[in-house]
């Protein structure tokens, strides 16, 4: 009797290459491999994996040589970004049998099936030729209860530090039809909310069907099911009156948006050739507050890009204390090979970045603390996502509005959404007492 051949995954990076993950280990499951954890002996591992900045391309460095620890027999396949801007020196990595780029990875069992130990093979399309959505149909996350929809594809932005555009190609929409079934599908099993996920999301445009986002969003708040849709993250010019007005009433679709900001300076902003000033940024923000009650707004915050003085930096930093984030991701600039950004004089010492991240995620955690304060003694819905490490008894749930929140539990087990009161604020998350299941 043949041999079941086993199969593991490894995903670095965003939301998107979590769901294109889903998507790969789908095609193997159909092929008849079994999927085991990224730690476990396999006869293939799979490496989807990030460049956004030198950390993610470090990380895949590690994960490929650690899964070729774990078989030195193995057919290691390297995926994703990484692998579309970085071909070549992925391919002397020891271990690596094949390189696919993006828009390759629906063919991947069938390239695996056809490479043997000793081979190192590349299929890496240039940027210019990944014009078509490329599906990846997935039916559930194991672990996960939120399930990740992948609607879009590529960015065509240009950002002077960002090297996505490059190893993601240019914009390209999902069939809205493609993304009605696969909601369905996750309806079916279970999922309550789900999260739209693009590389530039807001550019998502099925030309095909003439549907924009907010028609996107519409069509699957209407399916029975699904109680709550999140948004991934939004770049700021994209949000206009119009769309809010489409939006606004749709009471499933969660009052959180995480709006990519990056720097609170408008000098800053145009040389990463951002298109907007923190004056259009804030108008944005103010215009969905006033149309969306309990709103809460999360984003991204680069420090140290070239040629950020402490004035420039003041500024970013006291913009974001106007705004009153719910939390910031704060990065440290880290040229990228390729980018304008890279050659750019002034570039910022590594201890300055460090003290100016060190400053924002001090007042990030100001700020999270004011927004909490603001729902202490009120009632809300949150899905239980799992227990809490080292707090026995405990799990940790999200309120629409992206509160984390810690309630005592029994019996009760997650994807479940109950009502809770917020009591009291523990750190990074909120405390409540449950009161019953609502759904």
């Amino acid at each position: 009797m043949e041999q079941v051949k086993k199969a593991a995954f490894i995903t670095l990076g965003c939301k998107v290459n979590i769901a294109e993950t889903e998507g790969m280990k789908m095609l193997f499951k159909k092929a008849g491999y079994e999927i085991v954890e990224a730690s476990e002996h396999a006869d293939v591992y799979v490496i989807n994996t990030c460049t956004v900045t030198g950390m993610g391309d470090k990380k895949s460095r590690q994960m490929i040589r650690r899964a070729h620890s774990l078989n030195p027999d193995a057919i290691i396949a390297v995926v994703g970004c990484f692998a579309q801007v970085s071909p070549e020196e992925i391919s002397k990595i020891e271990g690596v049998n094949l390189v696919l780029g993006n828009n390759m990875k629906h063919r991947i069992v069938e390239l695996v099936e056809n490479t043997e130990k000793n081979d190192i093979k590349q299929y890496v399309n240039e940027r210019k030729t990944l014009l078509e959505y490329e599906e990846l149909p997935v039916e559930t996350y194991v672990g996960h209860t939120r399930a990740f929809l992948k609607v879009q594809d590529g960015c065509d932005q240009f950002c002077s530090y960002c090297i996505i555009p490059y190893a993601r190609g240019p914009v390209r929409s999902r069939d809205i039809n493609d993304v009605i079934k696969e909601t369905r599908s996750f309806a079916s099993n279970g999922f309550k909310e789900i999260v739209l996920t693009g590389i530039h999301l807001t550019s998502y445009n099925d030309t095909k069907n003439n549907v924009d986002l907010s028609g996107l969003i519409k069509a699957i708040h209407d399916i029975e099911g699904i109680e709550r849709i999140r948004l991934g993250s939004l770049e700021p010019m994209h949000l206009t009156h119009g769309f809010i007005d489409e939006i606004k009433d749709l009471p499933k679709l969660c009052p959180h948006f995480h709006i990519s900001l990056q720097s609170g300076c408008e000098e800053t902003l145009k040389r990463m050739n951002r298109k907007y000033t923190p004056e259009d940024y804030r108008e944005i923000v103010e215009l969905i507050r006033e149309r969306i009650p309990d709103v809460t707004f999360t984003t991204d915050v680069m420090v140290g890009f070239p040629g950020e003085t402490d004035e420039e930096f003041a500024r970013s930093y006291e913009f974001c204390k106007e705004i009153g984030f719910l939390w910031i991701h704060v990065f440290k600039y880290s040229p990228r090979k390729g980018t304008a950004a890279a050659k750019f004089p002034d570039q910022v010492q590594p201890g300055i970045k460090e003290k100016r991240s060190k400053q924002l995620i001090q007042l990030a955690r100001q700020m999270r603390n004011n927004v909490f304060e603001q729902f202490l003694g009120r009632q809300a819905d949150i899905i239980l996502e799992q227990e809490i490490e080292g707090s026995p008894g405990d799990m940790e749930g999200l309120t629409p509005n992206y509160i984390p929140v810690a309630v005592k539990m029994d019996n009760i087990k997650s994807g479940e959404i109950i009502r809770v009161r917020l009591d009291s604020i523990e750190g990074e998350r909120m405390r409540g007492t449950a009161s019953y299941i609502t759904v």
